[in-house]
């Protein structure tokens, strides 16, 4: 081989390494409707799972995190600035987020979590199948086994309230099926809305009186002011019981549901694969399977309800809360 071609073959091999070692990160953008623990976990989990997959942050990867406070507005406003800063993937986190995302970036990798009903919310064509440039994980409810949980703390309870979000889709879908899984056990839902954070402390007050316990879905809007539903509970001894086990800590009397930061490990699984190469639109939409249970003895009592020691004993997590 020629000395002069073989010298350019060595410069270019090396500028190409330099290029390597100097590559920038790659972006990963997060959008997520409003902070409280189970959504924050599924941040923190996403992180986790690239981490232990190797990217590092400020070295591999980069994280754009933006929060919307429970503003769709300011979602959407998220939405179009990622899209304008064309990041690698967009994470979105719970549906609102998911469905800004999902309208304004048509060339950029989506991944949504926390999202109950894709394909009722329009993101995706079918979960085997999502199509296009999206795909994410699922936290549909296993409302049958939530009711059963329910029903075993307190068995002689006929009207079941909820608090919820008619203007937040992953809700009334909620909402539309725990009324039909109540009414196939001669059980009634009694439901009060509350399209913002600051009217769930009304909607709540609204439902003493009319109901023997109050559950609470993966509402976003209610989840991040369950104190306030919490307190109505208290002062009214009316139980009340939750979708997710973040709230379990904050108040409620127990919950049957998803660990959010194995959701948001999920997700960050998905992420990886994208930024190794994959299409999303062939990834199939996942789903959560482990359950655990979690329950406030504590908080119970506050509610006039004693948890009996079966159920105590059956907790993955027995929370203890002043």
């Amino acid at each position: 081989m020629n000395r002069s071609i073989l010298k350019a073959l060595i410069s270019a091999g090396l500028v190409l390494a330099a290029g390597a070692l100097h590559a920038e990160p790659r972006t990963v953008a997060v959008t997520q409707i409003v902070e409280h623990p189970a959504l924050d976990a599924v941040y923190e989990g996403v992180k986790d799972e690239l981490s232990e997959a190797g990217y590092k942050e400020g070295e591999d990867v980069r994280y754009v995190h933006e929060s919307a406070q429970a503003n769709t507005a300011v979602a959407s406003q998220i939405a179009r600035k990622f899209v304008g800063e064309q990041p690698d993937v967009i994470v979105a986190i719970a549906t609102p987020s998911a469905q800004t995302v999902a309208a304004a970036a048509r060339n950029i990798p989506v991944v949504f979590s926390a999202v109950t009903d894709p394909v009722g919310a329009r993101l995706v064509k079918s979960l085997e199948k999502p199509g296009a440039n999206i795909t994410g994980i699922t936290d549909m409810l296993p409302l049958d086994k939530h009711l059963d949980m329910l029903q075993r703390v307190v068995p002689d309870a006929k009207r079941i309230g909820t608090v919820y979000n008619p203007g937040e889709a992953n809700a009334v879908a909620l909402v539309d099926q725990l009324e039909k899984k109540l009414d196939a056990r001669g059980l009634i839902l009694v439901k009060a809305a509350a399209t913002k954070t600051s009217e769930v402390l009304g909607a709540a007050r609204s439902l003493v009186g009319k109901t023997d316990a109050i559950y609470l879905t993966t509402d976003n809007t209610v989840v991040s002011a369950a104190e306030a539903v919490i307190s109505v509970g208290e002062r009214a001894k009316i139980p009340v019981f939750a979708a997710d086990t973040a709230t379990v800590s904050r108040g409620a009397i127990a919950a049957l549901g998803f660990d959010y930061y194995d959701v948001g490990r999920q997700t960050g699984k998905v992420v990886g694969r994208i930024l190794a190469g994959e299409n999303p639109g062939d990834i199939p939409v996942g789903g959560v399977d482990a359950l655990s249970l979690f329950v406030n003895p504590e908080a119970a009592k506050r509610m006039g309800v004693e948890l009996a020691p079966d159920v105590i004993a059956d907790a993955e997590e027995v929370v203890t809360t002043e």
